[in-house]
């Protein structure tokens, strides 16, 4: 029997088709049969991808490519030393990159684990709490106010049972449910009132069901069941460095021709001179880039785990930073997701109701003091109505406040614990509910009866809409005593109810009535009307501040809420979301729009009401055909598809559901909007941290080009003024832990300031192509005159015979090889160059000098461990021995010192340069 067919079925005939009781539930032995036959109340875990699926991805990246490339190449050369090496870090950067996006899986099943609901279940006639997990088809179910469903139940009892199913259709308020029901038809998920959804929550009463649907086989397992159709897209972090290897791989052939090509016109030997060119060629790949970028990517997620934002795919934590538009659900992201009473109207006075959320700090104010105590009887009075026709629970653990209820009811006990004479508790045990008319939708009030109030021995207090308790009543309470309610009075009091309506206030009015006898005839007639309640779901306040930086930053934030039009403009407006000519749109207006026009409309809409999970796939489809990069907020199952269909999907954490957290890219533990904003901002620090390790190590890798090229054209093909066991030794060891510090700089002021990058903005943009080459000029410049003074101050000292050396060949020309003494001041000399060239690509913009040299302290510890590590390859025999170096004078120290600073000042100059160009523009 599907859940659809039982809604519309008998009970009796539910019963008897799922083999089950109606008091006694299944017995233990029927229940683990079903077990069974039907598999764990589980939905099915999105199939993971073994470690060596995921070791496979991680060799996707061109450049990763072109390096395996290049590691084979060497090896079939002979040289097992290069190749060995660059394998190594291939494989050391791919088992990173899977443990890093591995420890970021197991926060997400933390969370939920954490979030496994347990069930009340009736079986072999007794009442046992067991897991959610453990429910099977058959199963008889108590629900009360505050469980979660467990699975698709069929309601066989029920009593003023509602249910919130925002979760599953996206209603922002409370479904009435009845199981007494029926319907001839199939009905939409929406229309089944004698049906509750598994994962929804009972909001208010109680009610008996028996479970029809679990698992996969229950409407949000059928959601989850659509998700896996939406493909992944490339993040522009991929794109880019794709891009980039495919131009490092264009640029190491075009190295290997025309290397290739001179030496042949020189007379250099073919098959010398074609092993030298791959060599180079192979030199020409920033070998340590992949493992850097992953590991700065790496830090960021572990950054902002730490700032409650669990980040799932490693690539996503650049991706943050490309945000330009962020579509965020208004209720308990923006806002607190807690009612709270602001206004009280009573006694023809407005009071103001400070506080927020369901603690109890806060006080009771009006323009003058005096009104608070004239009126104080009459405050009572609301605030005792408030507390007895009211079924929700504060309950306070180690300071917080846990409301378990309806939230409505929940603000109105909150209230009075700020301004009742009476603590609530007392209240509640000295006025025990002698009778109770249930709310329900038609009359839109509730009703409960007292046998203990000081004012008479029988009276009825009663809550619900403005304009039924109007309706009903002939008097009011005042500070002078019970008086007649005029027709004067009457419309005041509409229009101080109208008031607070337009301020997006949920307004509750609130009367009693003196009986005769306890019968209680007629309890919501003939009333004293007291007082009207105003309350809201107020915005977070640190959600205006991040709103306002998000601005600034170029980032439009955009308000998607199931809520009314009324309200959801009233919270834009309090938190400056909204600009003068931004346009609010609800679900009915997407409905009738086309493509088209919703792609235009969306350009400056910042808020969308009362729409339907179907819109926000819509308006999530509109804002990227406009070539946005967008976030989406979302924790419902009908989230889930806007979730995965946007580029950064961003789930909640605590209210979220799993379905959600499957489908998301980011889950926020605190469920705040501000916590976005600050990955919003790590994101763009990360990116613009990888820039400057893609121009510190590319200016590097082109400027050794430049030398060596420069060197055969100008002395000859023999002469190379770096052997590649030293090109390997700088690209993934003395360059990488400067270029990993790099990775960890602090965030430049005013990044937030800036615009948020287009999606196809390059890396190797204009100013990075123009930095690259001008430092990789002033590199040739110092290892060119390096490696010609160590020729001068060691003319003597020659590599033995010409020999192959790691990787290429010296030609065999006898006495013309260059000295180890050239080789090793081009080396060192190359070296200190990048080591004091480091500081200077801490910023794009600014100069070092003004960044404080030495504040970055990781920086510090990782050239110190780069110049550690090349003073081992200079005095140390055996690591001298295999880099053909010699141990250094104080002379040769003074001379390479000198040259090194000449990178270095060109970097500081052409920042001042080029920015100062900017500034006159």
């Amino acid at each position: 029997m599907t859940l659809a067919e039982s809604s519309i079925s008998k009970k009796e005939d539910v019963i008897t088709k799922l083999e089950t009781d109606s008091a006694e539930g299944l017995s233990t032995v029927a229940a683990a049969k079903a077990l069974e036959k039907y598999g764990p109340n589980e939905l099915a875990a999105e199939k993971k991808e073994s470690f060596f699926i995921k070791l496979l991805n991680q060799f996707k990246d061109f450049m990763i490519i072109i390096l395996i490339v290049a590691a084979i190449i060497s090896g079939s050369m002979g040289e097992i030393l290069d190749a060995s090496v660059i394998l190594a870090i291939v494989i050391i950067n791919a088992l990173l990159g899977v443990y890093q996006e591995g420890k970021a899986e197991k926060a997400v099943e933390a969370l939920q684990k954490m979030a496994a609901p347990e069930a009340h279940v009736i079986r072999n006639g007794k009442l046992q709490v067991i897991a959610a997990g453990e429910i099977v088809p058959g199963d008889l179910v108590q629900l009360e106010a505050g469980n979660v469903v467990p699975a698709d139940i069929r309601l066989i009892q029920s009593q003023n049972l509602q249910a919130d199913e925002s979760a599953l259709t996206g209603e922002s308020v409370p479904v009435d449910k009845d199981a007494d029901f029926m319907s001839e038809e199939l009905l939409g998920i929406g229309d089944r009132k004698n049906v509750v959804y598994s994962s929804t929550a009972i909001s208010y009463g109680r009610a008996v069901g028996i479970v029809i649907s679990t698992g996969q086989k229950t409407e949000m397992g059928r959601i989850a069941s659509s998700l896996t159709g939406i493909k992944q897209e490339q993040t522009p972090l991929q794109q880019n460095l794709n891009r980039l290897g495919k131009i490092l791989g264009i640029l190491s052939l075009i190295v290997v021709v025309v290397i290739f090509g001179v030496g042949l016109l020189q007379g250099g030997d073919p098959l010398q001179l074609f092993m030298t060119a791959v060599a180079l060629a192979v030199a020409a790949i920033p070998e340590g880039l992949p493992a850097v970028v992953t590991i700065v990517l790496s830090l960021g997620m572990n950054l902002m785990a730490k700032e409650n934002a669990i980040v799932k795919r490693l690539l996503a934590v650049e991706t943050l930073g490309s945000v330009d538009t962020i579509c965020s659900d208004k209720t308990g992201t923006l806002t607190q997701n807690e009612m709270t009473v602001t206004r009280l109207y009573a006694d023809k006075r407005i009071f103001e109701v400070s506080g927020t959320g369901y603690s109890p700090d806060g006080d009771i104010n009006s323009t003058d003091a005096k009104e608070v105590a004239v009126s104080q009887n009459v405050l009572d009075r609301l605030f005792e109505i408030g507390i007895l026709c009211n079924d929700a629970i504060l309950r306070s653990d180690e300071g917080l406040i846990q409301m378990i209820g309806d939230p409505t009811e929940g603000a109105m006990l909150t209230a009075a614990a700020k301004g009742c004479s009476r603590d609530i508790s007392q209240v509640r045990a000295e006025h025990p509910r002698a009778g109770e008319k249930p709310f329900d939708s038609a009359r839109k009030m509730m009703s409960v009866a007292s046998t203990t109030m000081p004012d008479a021995a029988y009276v009825s207090l009663t809550k619900g809409a403005p304009d039924r308790i109007l309706d009903r009543s002939n008097k009011e309470l005042t500070s002078s005593g019970v008086v007649d309610l005029t027709d004067a009075r009457r419309q005041e009091i509409t229009e101080m109810n109208s008031h607070f309506a337009r301020g997006a206030l949920r307004v509750l009015a609130f009367a009693y009535r003196h009986h005769e006898d306890a019968g209680f005839e007629d309890m919501e007639s003939d009333m004293i009307f007291v007082g009207l309640m105003g309350m809201i779901d107020p915005a977070r306040p640190e959600a205006k501040e991040s709103i306002r930086v998000c601005h600034e930053a170029g980032i439009r934030v955009v308000m998607i809420t199931g809520d009314h039009k009324e309200t959801a403009v009233a919270i834009a407006n309090d938190l400056n979301l909204r600009g003068d000519e931004d346009e609010v749109l609800s679900g009915s207006d997407l409905d009738k729009m086309t493509k088209e026009e919703l792609q235009t409309a969306s350009e400056n809409t910042s808020v969308y009401a009362r729409v339907s999970p179907e819109n926000k796939v819509q308006i999530v489809d509109a804002i990227k055909a406009n070539g946005h990069i967008s976030s989406m907020t979302g924790d419902g199952v009908n989230d889930a598809p806007a979730l995965k269909r946007a580029d950064i999907g961003v789930a909640m954490g605590i209210t979220g559901t799993e379905v959600a957290k499957s489908a998301a890219d980011m889950i926020l533990t605190d469920d705040n909007f501000s916590t976005i904003v600050r990955a919003v901002e790590e994101g763009r620090v990360i990116f613009s941290n990888i820039r400057k390790v893609v121009s510190f190590l590319l200016s590097c890798n082109f400027g050794e080009i430049l030398v060596i090229f420069l060197t055969n054209m100008i002395l000859g093909p023999e002469y190379t003024p770096l052997m590649p066991i030293q090109l390997l030794w700088l690209n993934l060891v003395t360059d990488s832990f400067p270029a990993l510090a790099l990775g960890q700089e602090r965030a430049e002021e005013g990044i937030m300031k800036l615009p948020p990058r287009r999606p196809d903005d390059k890396i190797l943009d204009k100013e990075m192509l123009l930095s690259i080459v001008v430092q990789a000029l002033a590199i040739m410049v110092t290892v060119f005159a390096a490696f010609n003074l160590g020729r001068i101050f060691y003319p003597d000292l020659y590599l033995d015979g010409g020999a192959l050396v790691s990787g290429f060949s010296f030609m065999p020309l006898a006495g013309t090889e260059p000295s180890m003494g050239a080789h090793t001041y081009a080396f060192i000399g190359l070296i200190m160059a990048e080591l004091i060239r480091a500081y200077s690509s801490r910023s794009e913009r600014h100069s070092v000098f003004s960044l404080g040299f030495f504040s970055n302290s990781t920086l510090n510890k990782g050239v110190l461990l780069s110049l550690v590590l090349t003073l081992a390859v200079l005095y140390l025999p055996f690591m001298s021995d295999a880099f053909n170096t010699i141990p250094l004078q104080l002379r040769d120290w003074a001379v390479i010192l000198s040259l090194v600073l000449i990178p270095f000042a060109a970097g500081e100059i052409f920042k001042l340069a080029y920015h100062r160009r900017d500034k006159k523009r």
